[in-house]
């Protein structure tokens, strides 16, 4: 069995892609391969127990890519639209799933068997965008693995802290419930800090939800997305910023204080529209990569001191995930559509 760094791009028609050189060059698996090539992939789950499994949430449900059999098979869930996954840190068999409308549930057996949580108050449409709404990240606490967090596109921020037995809305201080991402921040002395992110600006909390504070970004626009605290330390955060969805222009803005105070670090080139995802990995937190909303894609490899644009550039970007993956010496090739 050998092991190495994959990454994966989810695009917005294009499925999902590939790489098995740092984001230099892309594979993207055909029809064959048990997904549909022009399947919208919102989000990715893997687990270290499981090097060779890999969960993407799509328009068409959950599947489930097998290093061994370099194929994509459909798990069986309640929800058709998948936009946020997670797995327990301490069982990978326990996976969470949010979809679009909102609605989260849960598995206790890999996806074999499913069941509803309930996140009273949370709306299934919104008159704001004219649209059903969708879970955008569901977060196992790193703190309390029995704390979950689910933010909603429109719909808030839900809290449980039964392992999603109950769940309770904490909204008390948002400026906007149009919600993107979450994080927790352990800090010195066992005190945390919880970010969230917003159409209108950053959040904080320091009292586990109860009451958020807007974080003024000392930027032309207080629109974000990502909130992502590098693997290796919770003192060191990213944060994606940019002139709304997709827009025309962006910042890549870090914190190296939890989250207190923000600087931006430069990106080479002229960027297309608002940075949407950063990637990072405990097996190397010095490997980094990040992507705009239309494709745009940037690696660092000194933990987010310097980055380099990579030569590819999708048409829309959804997700951004990179892990170490087991190849089996038997593993069939890639069967590929497009190589760049």
């Amino acid at each position: 069995m050998s092991r190495r760094i994959e990454v994966y791009a989810g695009t917005a028609g294009h499925s999902a892609w590939f790489s098995e050189d740092r984001g230099e060059t892309w594979l993207h698996p055909n029809s064959h391969s048990g997904m549909y090539l022009e399947a919208r992939v919102w989000t990715f789950s893997s687990h270290p127990a499981r090097p060779g499994v890999l969960h993407a949430g799509t328009d068409m449900g959950i599947h489930r890519w097998d290093e061994s059999t370099t194929r994509w098979t459909p798990v069986p869930s309640p929800l058709a639209d998948v936009w946020a996954l997670a797995q327990s840190p301490v069982d990978p068999d326990v996976l969470y799933a949010g979809g679009r409308p909102a609605a989260v549930y849960c598995s206790e057996d890999g996806g074999a068997s499913w069941r509803p949580f309930d996140l009273p108050g949370a709306a299934a449409f919104s008159p704001i965008n004219q649209g059903p709404t969708r879970v955008t990240q569901i977060l196992v606490d790193p703190v309390d693995p029995d704390v979950l967090w689910a933010t909603i596109e429109i719909g808030g921020i839900y809290r449980s802290g039964d392992r999603g037995r109950t769940w309770e809305p904490r909204n008390e201080g948002l400026v906007s419930l149009d919600v993107h991402g979450i994080a927790v921040l352990r800090k010195p002395g066992g005190v945390r800090t919880i970010l969230a992110t917003t159409n209108r600006g950053l959040h904080r909390s320091d009292d586990d939800g109860g009451h958020w504070t807007f974080q003024q970004l000392d930027s032309p626009w207080q629109y974000t997305r990502a909130v992502v605290p590098r693997a290796d330390t919770d003192r060191i955060v990213f944060l994606t910023n940019g002139n709304g969805p997709p827009g025309s222009d962006a910042r890549l803005l870090r914190s190296t204080d939890h989250g207190d105070t923000w600087q931006p670090v430069p990106l080479p080139g002229r960027l297309n529209s608002t940075l949407w995802c950063i990637a990072t990995h405990p097996s190397d937190p010095m490997l980094l990569f990040a992507c705009t909303n239309l494709g745009q894609l940037f690696r660092s490899v000194d933990g987010g001191d310097q980055w380099e644009r990579l030569p590819h550039e999708f048409g829309e970007v959804r997700a951004l995930h990179w892990r170490m993956a087991d190849i089996p010496p038997s593993r069939p090739p890639h069967s590929i559509t497009v190589r760049n």
